[in-house]
């Protein structure tokens, strides 16, 4: 198989959001990471299949699929690139003193392989690109969102198992209730 990796750890990382699930840095906030370890690279590999083209217009058009909530970075995009080259998935020329890229024939295959791989990456991408936006929920949303957050961030200590799972039933049946509809209202099972 000529695979660049394999998507099943990538894919079982990744939420609702269609973020990846790092761990929490020392102060308790995750950095969301829109591409999980090798999405970037069949995407590029995809991309260039479609047509041979520049770094710079790999980064426009990634930019343009997120209807410009998220661009990847130079310093993102010029290493896989690299690796994509070093490992014969594709070539690069120059074209107007630029570096071209086109994809080989072993490209190709690997994309051919990858094919529901690429599928979960750009289903990933919709929804990271409406969790990017934020703009599209109404400001109300917003800020209930931000106060939860907020309350989150503000317990301080420890959290009892008693109190994990008190929050976790409250922001469970919470969720469900937004997925079910109004007509549903959130059911919390009783602890008196």
């Amino acid at each position: 198989m000529n695979a660049l990796y394999s998507h099943s750890d990538a894919s079982s990382k990744h939420e609702q959001d269609g973020f990846e699930r790092r761990p929490t840095g020392s102060r308790g906030s995750r950095a969301p990471r829109v591409f999980a370890a090798g999405d970037l690279k069949v995407l590029l590999l995809a991309l260039i299949a479609e047509q041979p083209c520049h770094g710079y217009d790999l980064i426009r058009r990634i930019e343009y699929m997120f209807e410009g909530a998220y661009s990847p970075s130079p310093g993102v995009i010029y290493p896989t690139l690299a690796f994509l080259e070093l490992n014969a998935m594709i070539s690069c020329g120059v074209e107007d003193g630029k570096k071209c890229y086109s994809v080989t024939d072993a490209g190709r295959l690997s994309l051919e392989e990858q094919a529901e791989a690429l599928d979960e990456v750009r289903t990933r991408i919709e929804i990271s690109k409406r969790a990017l936006r934020g703009h599209d929920r109404p400001p109300q949303i917003q800020e209930a969102v931000y106060n939860l957050r907020h309350a989150l961030q503000k317990h301080r200590g420890h959290w009892s198992p008693e109190e994990i799972q008190r929050v976790r039933d409250l922001l469970d049946a919470t969720a469900k209730a937004i997925i079910d509809g109004p007509d549903r209202p959130p059911v919390l099972e009783s602890s008196q």
